[in-house]
């Protein structure tokens, strides 16, 4: 009950991100065994897997890297084997994949106006990848396309001219098939992790949880956006999100980034930051106390910041192995609903190289939670004149099996999560199941007061 909720004094978490830690050589092969597995149910006879800039997870997944600038295609033929179609800026990186692959030259994929080979058709690179006649083709993009209103097996987020290409090879004798399922679908390969997969996403998530730690400690009046954002990016890693630090009205002719606008006292404040492994956002306002405050926005903390706050920690308390997804949107509903707060986004979502991988929480699901799944806890909730109000971090279940083999092979890992259960336990009073893991430092630190930085929300201990 939103009773349990007080604000209190409470100590900042500490940043504890540390070093990165690789995928080995067998997360690897389990990650190729898995696809391969679940084509062989699907009746492939090859997986075509898109890949850019932007829409990369799927085929990081199987190779480990993504084709930067330039568009790319994975031929996973059934037997294991490997084909990279590749543009002339990545070329040579297929001699870098976890796995020996062949490379075919596609230079449409390449950048307007570089060179082009005009010795092959685009047709004719395609069969060089072993695209043939009568195949049974599964095509992934990155989203796995779900609606009660549409056939979604063949619909194809991937450009026209590339799916054009496959079908008139293929012919009538062959099939082509919407497969992203395979990868984010209700039980789809990427949607648990085992051990080494979670030590190696654990280095993103701690990382942004840090870098908003240093964005909420430099947030003062007179501060800038770009201050707050240049403390939100670091070590040079690839976000997986669109980085926003926001004092005040946001996208004003239509900008999304950081300016050098200065936090004033009353403006709401917006900070996010992702990578590979999970993000960590926080919103509220720049105010000490609620004297500050809007006029607008005077209930902000009875009226949104204290509902909003006791959902998130049903969410924690409430999610376990084994249940439904609609179980836990359900739990939201009752304590959150959505006809008084506005929220419309699923509570949860799953993360990896994506901020949003897929999601098994949403209305009326019956996909099953599992151990190895890593969530952002994100649930958006709006209230008429106020501002909102953000605490978005990650955790994953784990199974006793699973939480003994964090132990045994990442020690260093599982001594951090140890120690902000601890801290999510004693200083914000959160009764945290043993199967869930924070995967930062920050999850379930709230202040809504934002220039107040000794106090923030916590669940006073039930009796």
């Amino acid at each position: 009950m939103a009773e349990r909720i007080i604000y209190k004094e409470i100590p900042t978490p500490k940043k504890d991100c540390a070093l990165p830690v690789m995928l080995t050589d067998e997360t690897m092969n389990e990650r190729r065994s898995k696809i391969l597995y679940r084509m062989e149910k699907r009746g492939l006879d090859k997986l075509i897997v898109y890949c850019d800039a932007l829409h990369a997870g799927n085929f990081m997944y199987l190779v480990g890297f993504y084709t930067r600038f330039e568009e790319a295609l994975l031929v996973l033929d059934k037997n294991g084997d490997i084909v990279l179609m590749l543009g002339n800026e990545n070329l040579n990186k297929a001699s870098k994949a976890r796995f020996p692959c062949k490379a075919v030259h596609v230079s449409l994929f390449s950048l307007p106006n570089q060179p082009n080979r005009n010795d092959k058709s685009f047709k004719e690179l395609l069969a060089e990848a072993g695209i043939g006649s009568g195949q049974k083709i599964g095509m992934v993009g990155w989203k796995n396309m779900t609606s009660r209103a549409d056939d979604v097996s063949a619909m194809f987020d991937i450009p026209y001219y590339i799916v054009d290409a496959i079908k008139e090879i293929i012919g009538n004798t062959g099939r082509m098939s919407s497969e992203a399922a395979l990868f984010i679908g209700e039980n789809g390969a990427r949607t648990t992790n085992n051990a080494n997969e979670i030590a190696h996403y654990e280095f993103g998530a701690a990382l942004a949880s840090d870098c908003v730690l240093d964005a909420m400690g430099l947030l003062d009046v007179g501060v800038r956006e770009m201050d707050l954002g240049s403390a939100l990016v670091r070590y040079g890693q690839d976000t997986s999100v669109t980085t926003i630090a926001a004092a005040g009205e946001r996208f004003i002719k239509g900008n999304m980034f950081p300016t050098d606008r200065r936090v004033a006292v009353g403006v709401p404040v917006s900070l996010t930051v992702g990578y590979a492994g999970g993000s960590s956002s926080r919103s509220g306002y720049a105010v000490y106390d609620k004297g500050e405050l809007p006029e607008t926005a005077q209930n902000y903390m009875e009226e949104i910041a204290i509902p909003y706050f006791n959902a998130y920690v049903t969410w924690i308390e409430g999610i376990r192995i084994g249940m439904r997804g609609g179980e836990l949107f359900d739990k939201i509903e009752m304590v959150l609903p959505r006809n008084e707060y506005y929220w419309s986004l699923c509570p949860g979502h799953l993360v990896a190289e994506e901020e949003w991988m897929s999601s098994p929480v949403y209305e009326g699901s019956k996909e099953i939670l599992k151990s190895g799944m890593i969530f952002q806890i994100d649930i958006i909730p709006s209230k008429a004149g106020m501002s909102g109000v953000c605490a978005e971090s990650t955790v994953v279940l784990a199974d006793p099996e699973l939480r003994s083999a964090i132990e045994r092979e990442y020690p260093d890992v599982w001594k951090r999560m140890m120690n902000r259960a601890e801290y999510m336990k004693q200083e914000l009073g959160i009764a945290l199941p043993d199967e869930v893991l924070p995967m930062c430092s920050t999850v379930g630190y709230l202040r809504p007061y934002l220039l107040n930085k000794n106090m923030a929300l916590a669940a006073a201990f039930e009796k």
